[in-house]
């Protein structure tokens, strides 16, 4: 697979981590993505590809792309045969500028790209991305129609802040503590989060705490699960296997043998290192 990554200028590099290109086979039909603290957009120029999301029992259908706000639980993406796409990689708080709605009512819930920015609209922006001459070209194309449409939001400052302190700690800061470092009440944080992240500053908390464990484990070699729950600050095993399966579908056990799959039948892919396979 093509995979062509940028970094935004500003006033989007604040809220962007990168924008993408993905052209090409994809290693597997069907990929599990566990749970992370990354909105994402995905602006679809090829056949439709199916989406499970949440507790969703079965897969729905999205042409045109779709729009995903932090996810609360493993969700699943099915690929057509080939694909191509641009898209977004979106810091915690970055995607609620550029929609009509609470963060909070995406929850789990993946949109359309039609149903967040209109159909006219896409269909002009997926034309001109389709007529532009390199992936190059067509995230310059993305990343003006990004700034087009970013609008101002009260307290993205405050939920910016404490996603950083909350990231900085790899989700082990005391929740409490940052309510009293930004002169605001929990309830107002958790409000504002909830408008612009579309969770808690607790969930995220425990987001941030899970990618870290799960990035740090080395498939590859022995794992000692009891270390990797206590090195991770969870309280006992059980705890740990419990979010665990929560954040990925999937037990510790079953998730390392999918991704020493993933590693032995796709060495080095583009995708390699977050998704695994859920054929």
């Amino acid at each position: 697979m093509e995979y062509v990554s940028r970094v935004p200028g500003p006033p989007l590099d604040g809220l962007i981590d990168d924008l993408y290109y993905l052209e090409g086979e994809p290693p597997y039909s069907r990929l599990m993505l566990p749970a992370a603290p990354a909105p994402l957009l995905i602006v679809n120029l090829g056949a439709p590809f199916l989406l499970r999301a949440g507790a969703d029992p079965e897969a729905a259908e999205f042409a045109d792309g779709c729009v995903v706000t932090t996810p609360t639980r493993a969700w699943e993406f099915g690929y057509p045969t080939p694909t191509r796409s641009v898209g977004v990689h979106f810091t915690p708080w970055g995607l609620a500028p550029f929609l009509p709605m609470p963060a909070a009512q995406l929850c789990d819930r993946p949109a359309t790209v039609e149903q967040i920015w209109g159909r006219p609209a896409l269909a002009e922006l997926r034309q001109r991305l389709a007529s532009a001459d390199t992936p190059h070209e067509m995230l310059m194309l993305l990343e003006e129609e990004l700034v087009r449409r970013l609008r101002t939001m009260d307290g993205l400052d405050i939920v910016r802040d404490v996603s950083n302190a909350i990231a900085e700690s790899g989700g082990r800061v005391p929740i409490s503590d940052l309510g009293v470092a930004t002169h605001a009440s929990s309830t107002y944080v958790a409000k504002r989060f909830k408008e612009v992240i579309g969770v808690t500053p607790k969930r995220l908390a425990r987001s941030y705490r899970f990618t870290a464990t799960v990035l740090a484990i080395d498939v590859a070699a022995p794992i000692e699960w009891g270390d990797v729950a206590a090195r991770a600050g969870y309280f006992d095993q059980a705890h740990f296997v419990h979010e665990f399966r929560e954040f990925t579908g999937l037990t510790p056990t079953r998730y390392v043998v999918a991704r020493q799959r993933f590693l032995r039948e796709h060495p080095d892919h583009v995708l390699e290192g977050w998704p695994v396979p859920a054929d």
